[in-house]
């Protein structure tokens, strides 16, 4: 998130002066590091919980086409980068890899049915494909079928034009031409203060991790793009603004394997449905990864739980974000969220085998010594009163700005950074609303449809996705 405000800023405004300020010893340790994530550059073809069903069995579409849109802005800026020579080859950090649903169980399969067709007109969603039958299914995706039974009603949807995204490596290219550009990347700086002085610009108090030598700085401007740190620093800030704001960690775990005997028969994002009653972050899901070249296969996530705000955080980062203002949001949020407790109790207990079985409903074959367990990214969800003042966990991201735009900071675990763009589009705008309007017609030459929505004209779209395609070396 950082990194894409910082290019967008550098490409507004190119005589400002950027200074990036990084805790650990290089950027994209956290969460944007690509085994830290699922890497799907989320555009809802696959994830079902972006096409929830009503009460009155329709199928639900509006989330889907949102976060679709949101992506389709984010693949115009990065193909606008690439046609720049800003950023390198596209396949250093966005591959093509096929997205898919898969289910099992007659009701699951009607639910597929019902969402291919809300769908598979839509000009966002074109090329869509569905099947029920388990020869189609082996073609598309051959490890899910063999070891399952043949009277087992399964369906499956696929869209070729899928992709996987290394985050760490976009991130890494991103500041790389933000520093060539001439902005100042600070590793192992951590920030201990922030403080608006009288003239209305910012004190930063920070400390060097290697020797402890303190540095001062001053902005007119500060981003918090520091994923689960971003809630404490914006509470040091004192701004009134995240008053109320609370943050609840859950960590994550992966089965992975790198052999290529069995990474060899798997190219496919595939999600399935999360079991009734369960979060949004359960989800189960077997991705192809692609990673400096080299194709792994993850299955997860399996959810934990760790009072860290970030893997290499503080054991004390979830009691040091306890304030009297959000003590009230922090214990509500959890009574209203019983089922997200069992929910983490129940992973927190889960056996290997457990986890290895839950793999086997996708992989039926899949053998337990070609996997290992590793530890996912660090998540802190946002914990908030909503706009009728009752505490809720938002599964998603929240921007928190000062009523003068100077400060703003991202929380929240966000659908993938794939929405990284139209996010940071949004702090421009409310942070900068005296220039957004001369910035324009530089936004639209970067991102065509600035202002406008794909979604709602089918030629558009498809020109639009199949330009993008074509730059980023993509499936349409």
């Amino acid at each position: 998130m950082s990194a894409t405000l910082g290019a967008l800023l550098q490409q507004l405004e190119p005589n400002w002066t950027i200074t990036i300020l990084e805790s650990l010893g290089d950027v994209a340790l956290e969460s944007s590091n690509p085994w830290n994530n699922a890497g799907t550059g989320h555009s809802a073809l696959c994830e079902l919980n972006y096409t929830p069903e009503k009460a009155d069995g329709t199928i639900d579409i509006t989330q889907a086409v949102k976060v679709n849109e949101q992506f389709q802005v984010t693949r115009q800026f990065w193909s606008f980068l690439v046609s720049e020579g800003m950023l390198p080859e596209p396949d250093r950090f966005i591959n093509p890899v096929p997205h898919m649903s898969f289910v099992w169980g007659a009701e699951n399969v009607d639910y597929l049915r019902r969402r291919y067709e809300a769908l598979k007109d839509h000009p966002l969603f074109q090329g869509m494909e569905f099947s029920d039958e388990a020869s189609v299914i082996r073609r598309w995706a051959p490890v899910l079928i063999p070891g399952r039974r043949k009277d087992e009603p399964i369906a499956a949807t696929r869209i070729t034009a899928g992709t996987d995204v290394d985050f760490g490596s976009l991130t890494h290219l991103l500041i790389d031409g933000l520093v060539r550009s001439g902005a100042t990347l600070k590793l192992e700086h951590r920030v201990t203060s922030l403080k608006k002085k009288r003239d209305g610009l910012w004190h930063l108090g920070i400390r060097h991790d290697v020797g402890g030598t303190p540095l001062e700085l001053t902005a007119r401007f500060v981003f918090v793009g520091a994923g689960g740190a971003a809630l404490h620093l914006l509470q040091k800030s004192g701004i009134k603004e995240i008053r109320g704001y609370g943050g609840f960690p859950i960590s994550g775990q992966w089965l992975r394997t790198d052999d290529p005997a069995v990474v060899g028969q798997h190219r496919a994002k595939v999600y399935g449905k999360a079991a009734v009653g369960s979060p949004p972050m359960s989800v189960p899901h077997l991705d192809t990864r692609v990673v400096d070249g080299k194709a792994s296969l993850l299955f997860g996530p399996y959810a934990g739980f760790s009072p860290k705000f970030l893997k290499t955080g503080s054991w004390f980062d979830l009691f040091r974000s306890i304030r009297l203002h959000n003590i009230g949001t922090l214990i509500g949020a959890g009574l209203t969220n019983l089922s997200l407790v069992g929910y983490l109790v129940g992973e927190l207990l889960a056996s290997r085998g457990k986890k290895q079985r839950a793999l086997q409903e996708f992989f039926p074959k899949a053998q337990r010594d070609d996997w290992r367990l590793e530890v996912a990214g660090q998540r802190v969800q946002v914990m908030k009163r909503d706009a009728q003042g009752k505490p809720v966990i938002q599964f998603g991201t929240e921007v928190v700005a000062s009523a003068d735009g100077s400060i703003a900071g991202l929380l929240g675990a966000s659908p993938g950074a794939s929405t990284a763009v139209p996010i940071m589009l949004d702090v421009l705008a409310k942070c900068f609303p005296d220039r957004i309007d001369a910035w324009k017609p530089e936004i639209t030459r970067m991102i065509p449809s600035y202002g406008t929505q794909l979604s709602s004209n089918k030629t558009t779209a498809k020109k639009t996705l199949t330009a993008t395609a074509k730059e980023l070396e993509l499936a349409v």
